[in-house]
């Protein structure tokens, strides 16, 4: 069994660019897949190692949560100088990337890996729902968010960003926080994997 796979954390990518008005949103959300071959679960399991998405020089991934997030967003000087921003609308698409059995799979072992395939979907997925809880905090805070004292809307982008380092900051430790509980001993993680080469 190979040590050095693990999940992905997930990528950090925040765009910004101007425009329009206030519109309800929802992320988009994709998979795509790599193939694997073998036919037990230790061999599946093997190929991942071999082939899975590269987190480092040595280390590759049993699945990667990603996303791009881009924003149309408006800021207005107001008659008191201050800075206002009027418009905030995310993008978000949010990219699971899982194996996939490049042959059939007999019986036994399609069982043990649709049961494996399910629980690291479902681990994903959870980080999907960390970045959506992120975007949803950005818009809520930017949204009316004001700086006094800024006719040129040049500090309010300063003072956004610093705001925005905070929230990708929490972001970023909820998935740590969370893949030390999933591969931890006897975490969820761990045990799916265990299952996969054992083929239970």
């Amino acid at each position: 069994m190979k040590s050095d796979i693990v999940l992905r954390m997930v990528a950090l990518g925040i765009v910004f660019s101007p425009a329009a008005a206030h519109a309800d949103w929802q992320p988009v959300e994709t998979i795509k897949t790599y193939a694997i071959t073998g036919r037990s679960g230790a061999e599946l399991y093997d190929s991942i190692g071999e082939r899975g998405p590269l987190l480092g020089p040595k280390v590759r991934a049993i699945a990667h949560t990603d996303f791009k997030l881009t924003w149309t967003r408006k800021y207005e000087p107001q008659a008191d100088g201050a800075c206002t921003i009027t418009v905030n609308i995310p993008k978000l698409i949010i990219t699971y990337t899982l194996p996939k059995p490049s042959a059939q799979l007999p019986p036994a072992t399609r069982k043990s890996w649709q049961k494996f395939i399910a629980g690291v979907e479902a681990h994903e997925r959870v980080h999907g729902g960390y970045i959506k809880d992120m975007v949803k905090e950005i818009e809520a805070m930017s949204v009316g968010f004001s700086v006094p004292d800024d006719p040129k809307c040049s500090k309010i982008r300063v003072e956004l960003t610093k705001r925005l380092g905070e929230i990708s900051k929490k972001e970023r430790q909820r998935n740590v926080d969370f893949d030390k509980v999933e591969f931890s001993d006897g975490g969820n993680l761990q045990q799916l994997v265990l299952k996969l080469v054992r083929e239970e």
